[in-house]
């Protein structure tokens, strides 16, 4: 699959016309549940040649190929990933940390970590995994009956605030690492990680009685983590974004 996938980088490049600086696994085999027919969901920041970027015209600034059987793969122009640096994007920020890449120039990585670590809003990201949390909360597991699956996907964002709270820096991708430094409850932990070889073994997590020790937890945390949400900040000007842009599209010059 690796090779399907830089097969699929390089077609990307040449039919678009882009060179891409950087890729990874963004999904659910970057956060440590996949099942054996889970998706391949790759993500990428591409560079186009610096004349595309001296244009009035408002250009299309991301590319989304179909799904193609396991295959899921899409990208962000350079410019547009560098506007929602700015805005602390929790899903870009995950990128950065994801222990699988598929394709990277290390000189741009190294600069574009950089300037995540001067952006990053613990603020923002706070609010974005609550509102993850709680939509998916509202959708799936509200009841006696629930989605078993969606548990995953309400407790990884409850863990994400759980780390911001605990000043732990910038989300890792890994659910196993937020568990670790974020749950101290030993039967919660023995009920998550049950959730989670079940997920990996590729047993259909559909519609089932509640976990009283997952739910309980998740009811409460969320009304606790909504009491003490963050107010939104102002993020920093875009002077070293724009210095960063230009120096990137000189050297492709």
């Amino acid at each position: 699959m690796k090779t399907i996938i830089q097969s699929e980088l390089s077609r990307i490049e040449s039919e678009y016309g882009v060179q891409v600086l950087y890729a990874v696994e963004s999904g659910s085999r970057a956060w440590g549940f996949a099942s054996t027919d889970s998706d391949y969901d790759v993500r990428f920041i591409y560079l186009r040649a610096p004349e595309w970027y001296l244009s009035v015209e408002q250009k299309r600034d991301v590319i989304e190929e179909p799904i193609s059987g396991d295959l899921d793969i899409s990208g962000w122009d350079l410019r547009k990933a560098l506007g929602l640096l700015r805005k602390s994007n929790p899903p870009l920020l995950e990128w950065l940390r994801s222990a699988i890449v598929y394709r990277e120039d290390v000189e741009f990585s190294t600069g574009f970590r950089a300037l995540a670590e001067h952006y990053y809003s613990p603020a923002k990201c706070f609010l974005h995994y609550l509102h993850m949390a709680e939509g998916n909360f509202r959708d799936y597991l509200r009841g006696e009956v629930v989605w078993l699956k969606k548990y995953l996907y309400v407790l990884r964002p409850i863990c994400a605030c759980r780390w911001i709270e605990r000043g732990l820096g910038p989300v890792p991708m890994e659910f196993s690492k937020l568990v670790d430094k974020t749950i101290d409850d030993v039967m919660l932990r023995f009920a998550i990680a049950d959730l989670v070889v079940r997920k990996r073994n590729g047993e259909e997590l559909d519609r089932a009685p509640r976990v009283p020790v997952i739910s309980e937890f998740v009811e409460s945390e969320l009304a606790r983590l909504a009491d003490i949400a963050p107010e939104k900040t102002d993020p920093p000007p875009f002077a070293d974004l724009d210095a960063f842009f230009r120096n990137i599209l000189l050297k492709a010059a």
